[in-house]
């Protein structure tokens, strides 16, 4: 699925988040402490080598809604922004705290004038953060700061499973810009 607001191409792909090519900043949903760890952050750090774990110790720990960016070492991407999404039902507000993920995200990439990033679907896995409000929260995000990027041209949603594909699918079509 594919939508345009102001200027900007949103895509929902089904994939792997350390598999795209094509993509110049992918975006880990990392732990506090930037390490190699289960779901995304360790089907990232396993993609980019230590490189990326050493680069990230000197920038931890970060807060829920934060975010950094270090180089991409064996990704073939140019940049990592990782990510604290919110612990569902711990870090509170959430979704105040899983908007700035995505907020501080996009002005990492502005500031490095990127032109097209990766997102997975912060907080949703191992945080437990429902799908469909994550969505929610995720696609409102977007649609608000869209209007005042100037280098993000593409933003793609990188899901794993079928379901989580239809479920943002949803949320977008049901969006208007």
């Amino acid at each position: 699925m594919e939508k345009t607001v102001s200027g900007v191409t949103i895509t929902l792909v089904r994939g792997d988040i350390a598999s795209q090519p094509d993509i110049e900043a992918v975006v880990n949903a990392a732990n506090a402490q930037l390490r190699i760890g289960g779901g995304v952050a360790g089907a990232i750090h396993r993609a980019a080598g230590p490189g990326l774990e050493e680069e990230c110790m000197p920038l931890a720990p970060i807060r829920p809604g934060e975010a950094v960016i270090t180089g991409a070492h064996n990704l073939p991407n140019d940049f990592v922004i990782h990510c604290l999404g919110p612990v569902y039902g711990r870090d509170r507000p959430e979704a105040r705290l899983l908007a700035d993920c995505y907020k501080n995200a996009l002005r990492l990439a502005e500031e490095n004038r990127i032109s097209s990033i990766a997102f997975p679907a912060i907080s949703a896995g191992a945080f437990g953060y429902p799908l469909k409000e994550a969505a929610e929260v995720a696609v409102t995000t977007i649609f608000e700061v869209v209007p005042d990027l100037q280098h993000v041209e593409r933003i793609r949603f990188v899901l794993y499973a079928e379901s989580d594909l239809e479920i943002f699918g949803t949320v977008l079509s049901s969006l208007e810009p």
